[in-house]
């Protein structure tokens, strides 16, 4: 089954409560909660407060992405502030045993790890590391803003994930966030992707049945 997760990046703050109404009356499984510093990526979004404010205002998983410099030393925080999932980016560390290290922390927080690349890392990167965690994102556009356009060289890094993931018999979630839309999303699942992240294409549309369309 795909997992929908939809961008909360996108969502318009000035109709919050009733675009929130429409994701919890979709078929969207999880929320997508994007945390950006400024520094490793050029925008800045969210903090933990208002994650604690959108678990009040849904039961949906809540899907934390840390675009951030320092992920050892905030994604703690936000376990505590009520993510069920939590990625960081491969990028920001310093090796595969600090890697290794936060995802162990963020288990024993209840927290499932997930690890992340941007379009310019290849995949085989992660051939040593994606079995400590439940979750790989590939970054189909250059992580910092929404509304860019998908790069399909997220296709073959999917599809290499799943191969990897099925000779092992393991139980990966493979998921997909830039450009994703009705085309692009159907393109990500037959590549192996089962969960898609969308933004602009929901928000901007009518919410429950942009979300059908991925499903």
């Amino acid at each position: 089954m795909t997992i929908i997760s939809p961008s909360i990046l996108s969502l318009d703050f000035s109709q919050l409560n009733s675009q929130m109404d429409a994701v919890n009356a979709s078929r969207a499984q999880w929320l997508h909660y994007d945390v950006m510093d400024g520094h490793f990526v050029p925008n800045l979004t969210f903090g933990p407060d208002i994650l604690k404010a959108f678990r009040k205002l849904t039961d949906r998983q809540l899907d934390v992405h840390l675009m951030i410099s320092d992920p050892r030393k905030y994604a703690p925080v936000f376990a505590q502030a009520g993510a069920q999932w939590i990625t960081f980016h491969y990028e920001a560390m310093n090796d595969a045993q600090d890697c290794r290290a936060l995802a162990k922390e963020l288990r024993a927080l209840g927290v499932k790890p997930g690890i992340s690349i941007k379009p310019q890392t290849p995949v085989s990167v992660l051939e040593a590391l994606w079995q400590d965690f439940d979750l790989v994102l590939v970054m189909s556009v250059e992580p910092g803003f929404g509304g860019q356009q998908f790069d399909p060289s997220a296709l073959d890094k999917i599809t290499v994930l799943r191969q990897w993931a099925q000779a092992a018999g393991a139980d990966l979630r493979i998921e997909v966030d830039g450009g994703i839309n009705a085309e692009t999303g159907k393109l990500c699942r037959e590549a192996g992707a089962d969960v898609l992240v969308a933004g602009s294409y929901i928000f901007k549309n009518n919410i429950v049945e942009a979300v059908d369309s991925l499903c």
